[in-house]
């Protein structure tokens, strides 16, 4: 029966998180290559149909918005995890901390002093024309003035191994549910591996997750409730997971009512206040008396209530502003305009289509680069210049022309890859990195993330509505043996 072996695994052109070449193996991966080396094909293509059968048995599926098959998937588990040693988390972390410390004072500021717009730190007609930007939160100071408790920067590894930070999520971000699934799939799978390499826990995310919404409320004990859209959302597993695991009561838009400017929840006993409300609603659907008037996802009144604190919204609206992909490009400037230092965790170079002479590149480079909408997400409005074709270039071209501000284009950068299974053997595959950061008084990062992947040889779109897959990530404690 033959073994694993990886003597024909490619190597070339980018770089690879288990080897330095085909015959060097970087340490944080030496005992769990032994292990696979000790797997015949047959049992590791058996022990990856037994993880698919415990993805649908917990409910992990999620539904694709342009599927019109309207079926849901899971979101697909490669057995072989992503493992990253601890002093490159333990720098990952700073740099992290660093960023969203600094958002957040962005956040703050433009809703009230804006002195970053007076300075000139970043164009003010750039801030209020940002999508995200909501003229509603103007004035408003969230406990203890932050704006954004829940975040998940996308960050990706270049061919000089160093990370980089690819997007910031500070909205809503999804995926924690399945980072925390895929750590007790793992741990079953691969038991003896796991165990000698000191792995990092991450089980305890959904109580430093509670312990931060208490945190932000004086109410004791404090009532907290997860906000879905409900069972079609493509997410609702991960609602779910989050308000069972913390205790919550998991509530849709219709399940609340605003009385005297305070939120109240339907139960078999009656209405019960909520205190703090964990929302995955966008910004738009929260209140149809403020935003969009024809949303029943929301309750009405809810903005009022949150605007004379008599609840806490997370992530506050208007956080959203600064995931726009233009505001992105300045973050390095306001790192050091805000906390006088320079940045720990860099930016792709980035260029943005709303200033003449980054527009004038990107027309005239456009098929070198990487083209996003500054609003988009999912992988969508999206074109990879160097992977399309002359009339998917020429498409983009037009949007750019029409609507600069919405656009903006960085260079192709080669992610990373993983060693991935497929049908017949292990190749590599590019991923991202999504790691999570709690912010209530404090900050807490949790020692793992979400790593995504394209499944798809020489695809370097990892999201899960494009096809993508998921891996466990293994952060090692810093004085494990080598």
């Amino acid at each position: 029966m033959s073994k694993v072996d990886f003597t024909k695994y490619e190597t070339t052109g980018f770089y690879d998180e288990m080897f330095k070449d085909t015959n060097d193996v970087r340490p944080s991966y030496e005992k769990f290559k032994g292990r696979l080396e000790k797997l015949s094909k047959n049992k590791l293509q058996f022990l990856q149909h037994a993880t698919d059968r415990a993805q649908l048995s917990l409910g992990m599926t999620f539904n694709v918005y342009n599927d019109n098959q309207g079926v849901e998937r899971i979101l697909h588990l490669d057995i072989i995890p992503r493992i990253i040693s601890g002093n490159d988390w333990d720098m990952l972390a700073k740099g992290l901390e660093q960023r969203i410390v600094a958002l957040n004072m962005f956040i703050n500021d433009i809703y009230n002093e804006q002195r970053s717009l007076k300075d000139n730190i970043i164009p003010k007609e750039l801030v209020l024309s940002s999508a995200g930007y909501l003229k509603e939160c103007v004035g408003l100071r969230p406990p203890e003035n932050v704006w954004s408790h829940i975040s998940g920067t996308d960050l990706i590894r270049g061919d000089d191994g160093n990370f980089y930070v690819l997007e910031d999520n500070l909205r809503c971000p999804s995926g924690v549910s399945y980072m925390l699934e895929n750590r007790e799939i793992l741990k079953r799978t691969f038991p003896e591996v796991f165990e000698k390499l000191n792995v990092r826990p991450v089980h305890d995310y959904t109580h430093h997750l509670r312990d931060m919404l208490e945190s932000l409320t004086k109410e004791s004990p404090a009532s907290i409730a997860v906000l879905t859209p409900g069972i079609y959302n493509s997410a609702y597993f991960e609602h779910a997971y989050l308000a069972q695991q913390m205790g919550a009561e998991l509530v849709e838009g219709r399940d609340l009512v605003v009385k005297n400017d305070f939120v109240y929840m339907n139960t078999t006993k009656g209405l019960q206040r909520v205190h703090v409300i964990y929302r995955r609603v966008d910004d738009d659907f929260i209140d149809p008396l403020v935003f969009n008037k024809d949303s029943m996802l929301g309750t009405a009144g809810l903005f009022e209530a949150y605007r004379k604190g008599n609840v806490v919204l997370v992530n506050a609206p208007g956080a959203g502003v600064a995931d726009d992909k233009a505001i992105y490009a300045y973050i390095p400037r306001l790192i050091k305009y805000y906390l006088g230092e320079e940045v720990l965790l860099p930016n792709i170079k980035t260029y943005i289509c709303g200033e003449k002479d980054d527009c004038k590149y990107v027309l005239e480079n456009i098929h070198t680069l990487v083209v996003k909408q500054t609003d988009g997400s999912g992988g969508y409005g999206m074109l990879i210049g160097p992977k399309s074709t002359k009339k998917e270039c020429d498409e983009f071209l037009v949007k750019i022309k029409n609507n600069p501000r919405n656009y903006i284009a960085q260079p192709m950068i080669n992610l990373s890859r993983v060693p991935t299974l497929t049908d017949d053997t292990i190749e590599g595959r590019h991923v991202d990195l999504r790691p999570y950061c709690l912010y209530g008084k404090d900050i807490k990062i949790v020692p793992g993330a979400l790593t995504r992947v394209a499944l798809t040889k020489g695809s370097l779109v990892v999201n899960s509505s494009q096809g993508g897959g998921s891996k466990d990530t293994w952060v090692l404690d810093s004085k494990t043996k080598k």
